[in-house]
């Protein structure tokens, strides 16, 4: 096999950022083993100075830059991450939907940012623009030979901290992770098994790899993976190295951002959680297994995250809402409130309605939001109200309404 990158570069990349990068941890994780039936253990790249393993590839690529394309500065397109690794004067070319918390981190670093388009693809296409207008050198954040290799170092420190894995879990956007990675696991353990993990809205690789034509596109919480056209330096390690690709969907990756933020007390984003959400997706593959995660970056909007926890406490059927509607008399609300304390319900919000056309001129529909300990503390709320005369009906995400 003839690759772009051999171990070789991936060890010359490691000392060249080997005083210049976190040595993040990699640490075993009791309740995400639990979770998941596997044996897991997780890198914490959302350690990093930047919130990801982006620094690592991008410094090897800078370290290489001659004078003059030092002084001329460099220009990049990224969905976030690669764009706060860069230490030279700097364009970064970014998706207008690129999160909030990237984009002032960016800017934070000293770097100018040009929001333009809708994918990387489009990014790409204006970063193109400003190498020739401006003489600007382009740092590609994946398809390139120096960015490969610095990723590569991820792996080389997780089998030196925890060498006996059965396999690794990587996220896969435009393929630079998983191939600096794959080159040099399967360099110190030829017997490694490696999984890729794409967003199922961006099967770009899977695509490639069979054939397919799958579509590619649309609102993902990965963003930092969402990539159209894959890289031409990674596909043939992809090709030759990946045991599978794993396609995760919308929910699973929610899922996978809220168990790190529940079980193991870390912040993920949507991209750094593809892994965890693959193991939760597809848990006989793994089960009993040794497995190594990349939890690659954490850069995520604290609003994002927030409602992220919400919507998977209403999938546990943890957080319900319901409506009552029935004859308006005093001290209603205080019954209801205290019928739910009885059964030891939480109540998050209320909320009155006497004016709706659909509600008796002499009555009241109310709104709550309750928090119970799982589906069956639920089931026994509705059916206690029910008792009552209350006949609640489910509202939200459960129903049309």
């Amino acid at each position: 096999m003839s690759h772009a990158i051999g171990i070789d570069d991936v060890l010359a990349a490691r000392a060249i950022i080997a005083d210049q990068v976190q040595r993040t941890p990699m640490l075993p994780s009791p309740r995400l083993s639990a979770a998941t039936g596997a044996n897991v253990f997780v890198k914490y790249e959302n350690m990093q100075t930047t919130g990801s393993f982006k620094e690592r590839g991008a410094l090897v690529r800078l370290s290489r830059l001659g004078d003059d394309a030092r002084r001329r500065g460099v220009v990049t397109m990224s969905a976030g991450n690669h764009a706060q690794a860069l230490g030279i004067d700097a364009t970064i070319v970014m998706p207008e939907t690129t999160p909030l918390v990237k984009v002032e981190n960016t800017r934070g670093f000293g770097a100018t940012v040009v929001l333009h388009g809708a994918t990387l693809f489009e990014s790409a296409e204006k970063a193109a623009e400003l190498v020739v207008s401006e003489g600007r050198t382009l740092v590609h954040p994946y398809d390139d030979a120096h960015v490969m290799a610095g990723q590569g170092s991820v792996a080389l420190e997780m089998l030196e901290d925890t060498p006996d894995l059965d396999c690794m879990i990587i996220p896969i956007g435009g393929g630079g992770l998983f191939a600096g990675m794959a080159v040099a696991a399967k360099a110190v353990r030829p017997d490694i098994t490696l999984y890729g993990v794409e967003a199922a809205l961006y099967p770009s690789f899977v695509n490639a790899i069979d054939g397919g034509d799958r579509s590619v596109g649309g609102p993902t919480l990965a963003e930092g993976i969402a990539v159209k056209t894959v890289g031409r330096l990674t596909l043939p390690i992809v090709r030759d190295l990946a045991q599978e690709i794993l396609l995760v969907d919308e929910t699973a990756i929610e899922d996978g951002v809220n168990a790190y933020a529940t079980l193991a007390r870390t912040m993920a984003e949507g991209a750094g959680a593809a892994g965890l959400a693959a193991m939760l997706a597809y848990p006989d593959r793994f089960a009993g297994r040794r497995v190594g995660l990349v939890l690659c970056g954490g850069n995520i909007d604290a609003r994002l995250l927030a409602s992220i926890m919400i919507r998977s406490l209403e999938r546990q059927d943890r957080i319900a809402h319901l409506r009552i509607t029935t004859a308006d008399r005093p001290g209603l609300l205080g019954v209801i409130a205290s019928l739910l304390g009885s059964l030891g319900a939480n109540i998050l919000e209320v909320s009155h309605g006497r004016l709706f056309l659909d509600v008796p001129a002499k009555g009241v529909s109310l709104d709550v939001t309750v928090e119970t300990r799982g589906a069956d503390h639920t089931a026994q709320v509705f059916a206690a109200l029910e008792a009552g005369g209350y006949a609640p009906r489910r509202i939200g995400r459960r129903s049309a309404t």
